[in-house]
């Protein structure tokens, strides 16, 4: 039987972990993430199935810590896999599994390598983005390609609307490439890392709305934070404001019409001011003479 370690986290980790056992791999560990109590958590819980499929699951702060490397070691696993974990593997690790070790990144490799890459991708105004399944090496998200799946993006997708396809596309990769791997036959393609690019991850500090840049830019950051990430906002008369939801095209429910910094019409279609819901007519109550967002 194949047995595995798998590091992994939110729901794409759960689903994962769920092709693995479906495919018959024993997993003989599973290390995972504590929830951050400051993090929005709208995500399944990696832990949660590991307990309810009897496998051991840990949380430990720091994955390459010797005693971990050790733990893993004594499991002697053919391969490792990571689902969309936080922290990064170190040689110590890599060199563990006798048949390797795969990472199932959120864009189409070379393109958005490193953190939060769907909401690289939809800020980058990108029509499409995917899952990749490849070789993990010491450096992120530089190994092999061992399976692609593309997913579209269109031109008012939010992030988490994209997230749900890449998930799926996700799913597919590696039902796709996991019986070539279990029976050691699976192609490894060479990345052209000039072809792609790299990207860090976002703090909700992030999300502020700098006016100055097109309408397009900004409808595009809007729908690459929109919830349940943190949003992008505004000041609007000393107050917050999260704009939630956008158009470049003219809608009849839209709430209120701005400009970007190249003149053309943003048509907002939801907006919070200071944490609470704001429609049409409220809008209009507040702010009659209209607004200049800054």
């Amino acid at each position: 039987m194949t047995r595995a370690v798998v590091f992994a986290y939110h729901t794409i980790g759960v689903r994962c972990l769920e092709v693995l056992l479906d495919h018959g791999v024993d997993v003989a560990l599973v290390l995972t993430h504590r929830d951050n109590p400051q993090e929005n958590i709208w995500f399944e819980s990696v832990a949660d199935l590991a307990r309810a499929r009897g496998i051991p699951a840990i949380t430990p702060e720091d994955p390459n810590d010797p005693a971990i490397v050790q733990k893993i070691r004594d499991l002697a696993p053919d391969f490792l896999f990571s689902f969309y974990y936080r922290h990064m593997l170190g040689a110590a690790l890599l060199a563990l599994p006798s048949r390797g070790a795969y990472n199932l990144h959120g864009s189409l490799l070379p393109k958005f390598r490193g953190r939060v890459p769907i909401n690289w991708a939809v800020i980058q105004g990108e029509t499409e983005t995917g899952a990749t399944l490849h070789a993990m090496t010491v450096k992120p998200d530089q190994g092999d390609i061992v399976a692609q799946e593309r997913v579209p993006i269109g031109p008012d997708d939010t992030a988490f609307e994209v997230f749900e396809r890449v998930t799926q596309a996700g799913i597919r990769a590696l039902k796709g490439a996991l019986p070539a791997l279990m029976a050691g036959q699976a192609p490894h393609r060479p990345q052209d890392l000039a072809a792609g690019s790299y990207y860090g991850g976002r703090r909700p500090e992030d999300g502020r709305i700098d006016w100055s840049q097109p309408a397009w830019a900004i409808h595009n950051l809007v729908r690459g934070v929109a919830p349940p990430y943190p949003g992008a906002f505004t000041q609007l008369h000393g107050s917050t404001a999260r704009i939630l939801r956008t158009s470049l095209t003219e809608r009849s429910d839209a709430i209120a019409r701005t400009t970007g910094g190249d003149g053309l019409p943003l048509y907002i279609l939801a907006m919070e001011l200071d944490g609470q819901p704001l429609d049409a007519a409220e809008f209009q109550r507040r702010f009659p003479l209209g607004v200049h967002p800054c």
